[in-house]
């Protein structure tokens, strides 16, 4: 089957590949992957570039990406699982699983050292970490002091906290808030805490519910949260943006992900592959359902890729701009994902509904559902607003349409 079966210009669709491949002439990326799919059938692929400079080894269709932020949408899918099985509902307050989180504090001023507090109007809700609102924050924003003293307890950095699930969620439990629950976006720790409700509610560790439920049943058998002895020369280096260029971050041959975690992050623990995500974003463009198996029902996710947010609002609108390459107006949030609610607004080709995500090393994907598209774009260059891939690779998407 051709692109043009598909509906897509051949000739125009080196434009997509083109935006990787320019970014790793430049010195800017390590290495670059995208794959584009129509109605499950992949239209276009191109790898270009290194996925360890240091050892020459170039980047390959099975290489293996530490996903970050991607890994919400999973743990988002494994928590709506639970609630189609009427196991958990949205409007649950999260202390009727973890008391940790029974009668919180907001922040009401002060300083670090010393924060004026006050009770919370209302208790957070699983559709509050689902979509944001939880008023939890993440140590690596450092725009407020409250993300000050998460690092100071080791919550929220960029490096993995030497806890257990249970053991953050009592830190967390023991901060004030940002704001009061339900009332603005705001990125956090939130999935994390929706991983150990998970782990409760279904009575076992979340990378075995997420092997159990999402993963072996997608084929995912390269999404995991560490890298298989037998598999670590295909682990990618990551990068580090910095003035001086692309420094080293993260050595693949002495890589954490190495070793089983003790803390299984549901907002950014995963690695995988693009043909691994690849069945993630085709289930999810199929409905919940990857050649005969479904993990998830029809209306289920489109439920989940509607606007969220209160009073249907955008993020921008919602909260804090979190990513400067990344426009937020226009893209409300639903749950686990964000979403397009006006392109015009957003200032990019796109279509209403589509939906997707990104994470911390420059990867992302999307789904377009009136167009039937899923794209899937594979790097590692922290931090992910060093440069506008996003938008670009959305540019010359689209262009590439018949």
């Amino acid at each position: 089957m051709t692109p043009e079966d598909l509906g897509f210009n051949s000739k125009r669709l080196d434009l997509v590949g083109a935006v990787g491949r320019r970014l790793v002439d430049d010195g800017r990326l390590p290495g670059a992957l995208v794959q584009v799919a129509r109605r499950g059938e992949v239209v276009y692929s191109d790898r270009y570039g290194l996925a360890d400079r240091e050892r020459d080894q170039p980047v390959s269709q099975d290489t293996i990406f530490r996903i970050y932020s991607m890994t919400k949408p999973i743990t988002a899918v494994a928590v709506m699982q639970l609630y189609e099985k009427g196991l958990v509902l949205l409007e649950d307050p999260i202390e009727m699983y973890i008391p940790a989180f029974a009668d919180m504090q907001v922040w009401d001023g002060g300083t670090r050292e010393r924060p004026v507090l006050r009770p919370a109007t209302r208790s957070i809700t699983v559709h509050d970490l689902l979509r944001h609102t939880s008023g939890l924050t993440y140590g690596f924003r450092q725009q407020h002091a409250l993300d000050a003293i998460y690092r100071r307890v080791g919550l929220g950095n960029l490096n993995q906290p030497d806890l257990t699930l249970a053991d953050m969620c009592e830190q967390l439990g023991k901060l004030p808030l940002l704001f009061d629950p339900g009332t603005q976006w705001h990125y956090s720790m939130s999935t994390d805490v929706l991983a150990h409700l998970v782990e409760i509610v279904a009575e076992q560790s979340f990378s075995s519910y997420l092997r159990e439920f999402i993963t072996d049943p997608l084929d995912m058998f390269e999404t995991r949260f560490a890298v298989p002895e037998e598999h670590a020369d295909r682990l990618a280096a990551l990068y580090m943006d910095t003035p001086d260029g692309m420094v080293l971050a993260d050595d693949p041959t002495t890589s954490a992900y190495l070793a089983e975690p003790s803390f299984e992050s549901g907002g950014g623990g995963l690695v995988s592959t693009i043909d691994d995500y690849q069945r993630f974003a085709s289930m999810l463009l199929a409905g919940g359902e990857l050649r005969g198996n479904r993990v998830l029902g029809r209306r289920t996710i489109e439920f989940m890729t509607t606007n969220h947010l209160p009073g249907a609002i955008d993020m921008n609108e919602a909260g804090q701009t979190l990513f400067p390459t990344e426009a937020m107006a226009g893209r409300g949030f639903g749950l686990g994902f964000g979403v397009i609610v006006d392109p015009a607004k957003h200032a990019a080709v796109s279509s209403v509904g589509e939906f997707g995500w990104g994470g911390m090393a420059s990867t992302s994907f999307w789904v377009d559902p009136t167009e039937e598209i899923t794209v899937i774009f594979m790097t590692q260059l922290a931090p992910s607003n060093s440069y506008p891939i996003r938008r670009l690779l959305r540019s010359a998407v689209n262009q590439a349409l018949l």
